[in-house]
């Protein structure tokens, strides 16, 4: 993954490096609100955005060893996000695991399910240990950069210092990116961190047992409704699937 964005350096401009070309110093009275509109309206030109109407989701899974049967399962669900989310506008999904040793890939966007059922057919899944931080320093930057309504995390392990994750989930927080974790199996360290990376993202957590496909599509639905058309697209399908109410429910 690339590093973090670097910021540019500006330096300090006297009145004389303002003065034009006529020698001429720019007139200190100058509309203040006209300044500030031009500043907007430049920083809007040099910020990457998702087309209108295309919802951004950041969808992350462990992909470990003791994973391969779950990855398989959400190769085979994906598409379901897609087909949500065609009701409410479009999506865009950057896939990003991780496995082996230090091992994190993030994808370019993808807005076609069979391209992304191509590309996870590709994978498979190694032993290594979780890097869960990696995922949420991946989402951060991509919110930042382009624009991410939602995070989704699968996997059922956590191997890392929680404060470090609860750190990097309250930058998610402060960028209003909830984060959905959701949990495969009864793990308690990895709910309880979980939970917390739920709750400072303004997220949600949420169990789903072992091979249980109807489970995991219902949350992939929801999530992808999120992403798509918002908290009224997740309320809207609550009032039809149990995934959507349990998102809804823990959402603030």
């Amino acid at each position: 993954m690339a590093g973090d964005p670097t910021k540019s350096r500006s330096a300090d401009v006297t009145p004389a490096q303002q003065a034009d070309r006529s020698g001429s110093v720019p007139d200190r009275k100058a509309s203040t609100s006209e300044a500030i509109a031009a500043f907007v309206a430049k920083a809007r030109a040099m910020t990457p955005q998702a087309p209108a109407g295309r919802g951004r989701l950041v969808f992350a899974l462990d992909a470990t060893m003791s994973r391969q049967p779950t990855w398989d399962m959400a190769c085979a669900l994906q598409a379901d996000m897609f087909r949500e989310a065609a009701s409410l506008g479009s999506l865009d999904i950057r896939l990003v695991y991780y496995r082996g040793f230090s091992e994190c890939r993030a994808t370019g966007w993808i807005s076609d399910s069979a391209a992304l059922a191509r590309l996870m057919g590709k994978i498979d899944c190694r032993g290594g240990n979780t890097q869960i931080g990696k995922v949420l320093s991946e989402a951060r930057r991509e919110a930042v950069a382009a624009g991410v309504r939602a995070v989704v995390f699968v996997g059922d392990a956590m191997e890392e210092r929680v404060d470090d994750l609860c750190a990097k989930a309250g930058e998610l927080g402060m960028l209003k990116v909830p984060v959905f974790m959701f949990q495969e199996g009864h793990d308690e360290t990895a709910e309880q961190a979980f939970r917390e990376i739920a709750r400072l993202t303004g997220g949600a957590w949420c169990r789903f047992d072992p091979g249980a496909a109807a489970q995991l599509r219902e949350l992939l639905r929801a999530a992808a409704a999120y992403a798509a058309g918002g908290r009224e697209a997740l309320k809207r399908l609550s009032s039809n699937e149990s995934g959507a109410a349990k998102l809804l429910g823990q959402m603030k």
